[in-house]
């Protein structure tokens, strides 16, 4: 009998049975869309990660190297409003469904839990509309559900693409646009969104050498070295993902890192620490290898790009130290 009570669904017990299955898709497809790709493996681990100081929250100026948007922060200690030195002991959550979502992302966050449960467990999207048990019904509910997450989604990036502005007219005040001259030097350019601190050839030459340092000593787990070359809060964010992969038994290769392209974004000072953002264009293999067998399951043997946004701080006495990777929409 129970076999022939599932063989005769009636057409909306079937609908709700397709909706059901749709939704635990969804719910389950959701975290992964958003996950980094694991091609993207490199030191960061293809996240936005770190500090800019009081400009955390500010997104750089675009440069030839990199035109387009520059992703918010995923990991970072600063607190919205707060420097460097004011940084939070645990990393705010950036994002729609984050702290950064305001009161619009906790609604829509709100509403797709309550309603993918509710589909789940035979309630229907919301409590309220229980009699809605028909196909159109489904639709409607859903429908309500986009509408609300889209409202949601377009006031976050209002409230986003705002600061960039409110940056930029402060660092470039009394400034019209600079020309961007490109150089030889390690293919940086010079010129770039002329700032109040200035960017030597030394500087430069220090980025690239980071770019290609940091990278080995992720390759090689060698967090003690990390410790040389970046700050504080980014090796923390370097152990978090060494200490994923050795979960995972596997280990993250990167090499034949060659900066093909660099530019600079601004560069300015905060009290005593100076600060220089640049973009970054670089070759390189990125592979993830199984810790045992050495067999590549992720990425490619294959040469590649990539395009980051690295922040670099210093402070007096002290070279050069990676303070925030951010990745280029």
């Amino acid at each position: 009998m129970p076999g022939i009570w599932k063989t005769h669904m009636t057409f909306s017990q079937r609908s709700r049975s397709l909706f059901k299955t749709i939704a635990v898709v969804l719910a389950l497809a959701l975290p992964t869309a958003l996950a980094i790709s694991s091609a993207d493996a490199r030191v960061g681990g293809g996240f936005s990660s770190g500090s800019r100081g009081s400009r955390t929250y500010s997104a750089p100026p675009s440069t030839t190297t990199a035109p387009g948007s520059t992703s918010q922060f995923n990991r970072t200690y600063t607190q919205p409003g707060a420097g460097m030195n004011s940084a939070a002991t645990a990393p705010a959550r950036g994002g729609l469904f984050g702290r950064g979502g305001g009161f619009l992302g906790g609604l829509a966050a709100g509403f797709l839990g309550a309603g993918l449960l509710g589909m789940l467990f035979g309630g229907g999207l919301f409590g309220g509309l229980g009699g809605l048990s028909s196909i159109l019904g489904l639709i409607i509910q859903i429908a309500l559900v986009v509408l609300v997450v889209r409202l949601a989604m377009s006031w976050w990036q209002r409230r986003h693409t705002s600061q960039p502005a409110y940056a930029n007219a402060n660092a470039g005040a009394g400034q019209g646009p600079q020309p961007n001259y490109r150089s030889g030097l390690g293919g940086f350019g010079f010129g770039a969104n002329s700032a109040p601190l200035e960017i030597k050839p030394d500087d430069y030459e220090a980025f690239e050498r980071l770019l290609g340092e940091i990278q080995t000593a992720w390759s090689n787990e060698d967090v003690a070295k990390l410790h040389t070359l970046a700050t504080p809060e980014m090796v923390s964010y370097f152990e978090q993902d060494l200490a994923q992969n050795r979960a995972r038994n596997v280990v993250n290769k990167v090499t034949n890192v060659k900066l093909l392209q660099g530019d600079l974004a601004e560069a300015w000072r905060e009290g005593e620490t100076d600060y220089a953002t640049v973009a970054l264009r670089f070759g390189l293999i990125d592979k993830t290898v199984d810790r045992n067998t050495g067999a590549v399951v992720a990425g490619s043997e294959q040469p590649g790009e990539a395009t980051e946004i690295w922040t670099f701080a210093r402070r007096p006495s002290t070279g050069w130290e990676l303070s925030a990777i951010q990745q280029t929409n």
